[in-house]
């Protein structure tokens, strides 16, 4: 009796474990949370242009880009694993007071973007953004500031690793996949089984351009310790910004402090990597 119990236990957690390793994608990626959005940076009294940017194999990528007529540079905004640019009109709102530029896109999946998405996908998708603010643009890379949410975080800083921004803000990210769902699924080898990685922390390691690591005490999603821990990864000069709220609701735009915070990071990153300052 006990070895029949014993083998429905076992079969029954093999089963958990072979379709939580068939389902990953759909674990990871929403995008079909605010699909019916239809709302524009038009809604915000801001002009814009849409982008659409050729990602190869019929995969079409969609983006707004916000100009500025005195850019100060330009911030490519690279979003969560959940809804689309629709959804985060309030950074192209904050960055334009702020005297930026900014270029949002849809990863492929995403929003209009079509095809579907994929972690080298992201990465590819990031690198045909920065490709487009560089070469259709105009902007040198020391113009760009790349900000990452939450999975974005780590799309950026695989990105920032690769290029010489102006600087790198991580907004509510974690460390790596395996190392958050392995605290969601504490009985299951989430490390063996991963088809992601994602892994932020190793990303930072090698980036050189100051950064910026964004993180509440309270976000419920991806605990603090991700964010102290990307802190501890990231090279010098680095500053920590401790928000509040949860992880859909503990945005930088909410809170003057933060904006003001924000701010003075961004004076110091660009005294930082000025040309002048770099050929020194």
């Amino acid at each position: 009796m006990l070895v029949h119990i014993a083998l429905a236990v076992a079969v029954s957690y093999a089963a958990l474990v072979l379709l939580l390793f068939l389902m990953q994608s759909r674990l990871l990626y929403y995008p079909q949370i605010g699909r019916d959005v239809t709302t524009t940076p038009r809604a915000l009294g801001l002009g814009f242009d849409d982008v659409w940017l050729d990602a190869g194999d019929g995969v079409r990528l969609h983006g707004w880009f916000v100009d500025h007529p005195r850019s100060k540079g330009a911030v490519l905004i690279l979003h969560g694993n959940a809804g689309s640019i629709a959804l985060r009109l309030d950074w192209l709102r904050m960055f334009h007071d702020l005297g930026y530029a900014t270029l949002m896109i849809d990863y492929r999946g995403y929003g209009r973007s079509s095809g579907a998405p994929t972690e080298q996908g992201t990465y590819d998708d990031a690198r045909l953004a920065w490709e487009y603010l560089t070469e259709s643009r105009g902007f040198s890379a020391h113009d760009i500031v790349l900000l990452g949410e939450s999975l974005g975080g780590a799309v950026a800083a695989q990105l920032a690793a690769r290029e010489s921004p102006r600087a790198l803000i991580v907004h509510s990210a974690f460390t790596s996949v395996p190392d958050v769902a392995a605290q969601v699924y504490r009985f299951v080898p989430v490390r063996w089984i991963s088809r992601f990685d994602y892994d932020t922390r190793a990303y930072l390691g090698q980036v050189r351009a100051p950064v910026l690591i964004a993180h509440s005490p309270h976000d419920e999603i991806v605990p603090f310790s991700h964010g102290r821990a990307l802190y501890a990864a990231a090279h010098e000069p680095k500053a920590l910004l401790e928000l509040a709220g949860g992880h859909n609701d503990g945005f930088i735009f909410r809170r003057r402090e933060w904006v003001a915070t924000l701010v003075q990071f961004l004076e110091r990153a660009a005294d930082h990597t000025s040309p002048s300052r770099s050929a020194t």
